[in-house]
């Protein structure tokens, strides 16, 4: 019999299953398509052409995971981007943001910006780095019972607000802005001039299907600035063979530990007995026993559509099902036969602001407007794009000479009004989002020598993404730290005992980061190890 099944092989769901094999566990992960990596993939999509098919950048993924589990002994190679973003605007002008340049870049705008950048910087990295502290942490969990089953949490409560009480107060303001307000307002209380607001405030909409001055866009920019890459904070980069290149490496590590990895291997069902999970059904009919069950997938997902409702009390299962998903997103890779030649910064041979992220979105009331359009329309007739061009700093993914670009798209409807369909619309959108960077590099329409399209309703068929969200459920205060997935289930435990989860659905939430799976890992140990003592 296994000591634990792992339903989805998705990043976290192979960082889960590693540690749990570390710790000496029989393991058995279940991946339904016939790759591991869930949406952290690297497939080929046009031939001779490879790309990251939907997750497409690399920041979040911890250190201590990657430490830990060897990644790059296992061949993970991550290098910096040369420039964090390059934005062409309207006006023939542009804005580059990197180490050491965006300063003078900014005071082509505003002196009195380029003057502020450094105290913006100091203030908002106190926030993300109360928030590296917080990733790898279960958050503290209403229980139910007397006062004996809450010390632990009243314990864990208190360390993290006595992590809070040593801000100076300032930055405690500061914080509680970051929490609660918009990320709009946050930005026009620190700059005036609009491209650095967008180049700032696009963070706030990434997965977000928001305006950036919807309250509470401020934290999904300050979740957005927590990473780094190689040792430097706020840094992205690129995984060299694309994000597969992460998964795969992680596929490693678990298997070195003895995880045994089943793809092509649905789950139709987790069984329970008296109230305990105690395997699973697949797809084909297997029976699977185990000790444990951890899902991976979206909270709503393991809840609504693989367990009978008379086994969930009642006001879990209301509440599970109207977990709120959808990330507004319209993901597209395309094959090139050559950079695109931005009018703003003309030329075809590779330069730095090629190998950045390209934001095509010149200011916040832009992208708020894009917000407003997708919710009256299904989709906004000026869209944000944000292009990465992957092959100007990896040569493995397209044939000499040609390229391949992420193409990541908001605002759009995860469901289109008046029952319209996906399906018959992607193609119009697909040409929508083409020619807005037509816009602005006009060569690039004609360099685009194929497509693969994924509508928030592709996304949702081939990854499990319920609505296209890419983080397994909207960030909001109410489902946020001790709240995600719900109030009482923050701990990574559902209301079945020997159930767990270990997806984005759960603290921190989305992005590939790993901790999900890690923290998750740590609370099975911990209760597998009680039930021996």
């Amino acid at each position: 019999m296994r000591d634990a099944i792992l339903i989805g092989g998705g990043h976290n769901g192979l960082v889960c299953a590693f540690y749990l094999a570390r710790a000496g566990l029989k393991v058995t992960v279940l991946e339904r398509r016939g790759v591991v990596g869930g949406a952290a993939v690297t497939e080929e999509f046009h031939p001779g052409f490879r790309n990251s098919v939907a997750s497409y950048t690399v920041s979040l993924l911890n250190p201590k995971i990657i430490q830990d589990l060897h990644l790059a002994s296992h061949g993970l190679r991550v290098v910096e981007r040369p420039l964090s973003n390059f934005l062409p605007l309207d006006d023939g002008r542009y804005l580059k943001l990197g180490a050491g340049r965006t300063a003078g870049e900014v005071a082509k705008f505003s002196p009195r910006d380029a003057g502020r950048l450094d105290d913006y910087a100091r203030h908002l990295d106190t926030a993300a780095d109360l928030l590296r502290e917080l990733v790898l942490e279960t958050p503290p969990n209403r229980v139910q019972g007397g006062w004996l089953g809450a010390l632990p949490e009243l314990i864990k409560a208190g360390k993290i607000g006595n992590r809070v009480r040593k801000l100076s107060l300032s930055a405690q303001r500061e914080l509680l802005d970051l929490f609660t307000r918009s990320a709009g307002d946050y930005l026009d209380g620190w700059f005036e001039s609009a491209p650095i607001k967008a180049a700032y405030g696009f963070d706030s909409i990434v997965g977000n299907y928001a305006s950036p001055y919807s309250p509470g866009s401020a934290y999904v920019l300050l979740h957005h600035v927590f990473g780094e890459v190689n040792g430097k904070k706020g840094a992205w980069g690129h995984a060299i063979g694309g994000m597969g290149a992460i998964t795969q490496a992680m596929a490693s590590a678990a298997r070195a530990q003895g995880v045994e990895i089943r793809t092509g291997c649905a789950v139709d069902e987790v069984l329970v007995e008296k109230g305990r999970a105690t395997g699973v059904v697949t797809a084909k009919g297997e029976r699977l026993d185990a000790r444990v069950v951890v899902s991976n997938l979206n909270p709503r997902l393991l809840y609504t559509r693989l367990l009978d409702p008379a086994v969930l009390p009642a006001d879990f299962l209301r509440r599970m099902e109207g977990w709120r998903c959808g990330s507004g997103t319209f993901r597209m890779n395309v094959a090139l036969s050559e950079l695109p030649d931005f009018r703003c910064l003309p030329g075809r041979t590779a330069a730095e602001h090629h190998g950045s992220g390209i934001i095509i979105a010149p200011s916040l009331q832009y992208m708020e407007r894009a917000y407003h359009d997708a919710r009256a329309s299904g989709w906004s007739r000026a869209p944000v794009v944000e292009m990465l061009i992957p092959s100007v700093l990896d040569a493995t993914l397209a044939p000499p000479g040609r390229h391949v670009a992420s193409l990541f798209c908001q605002h759009v409807a995860p469901t289109l009004p008046d029952g319209a369909s996906w399906d018959d619309h992607r193609e119009e959108v697909a040409d929508l989002m083409i020619a807005t960077v037509n816009r602005h590099a006009p060569n690039f329409e004609a360099s685009v020598l194929g497509r693969q399209i994924m509508s928030p309703l592709d996304l949702e068929r081939t990854f499990g993404l319920v609505g296209g969200d890419i983080f397994h459920g909207a960030w909001g205060l109410d489902q946020l730290f001790a709240a995600r997935p719900m109030l009482g289930h923050a701990d990574y435990r559902g209301p079945l005992t020997g159930l767990y989860m270990c997806g984005a659905g759960t603290h921190p939430g989305g992005g590939v980061t790993g901790a999900p799976g890690h923290n998750a890992a740590r609370e099975v140990l911990r209760d597998l190890r009680k039930s021996m003592a």
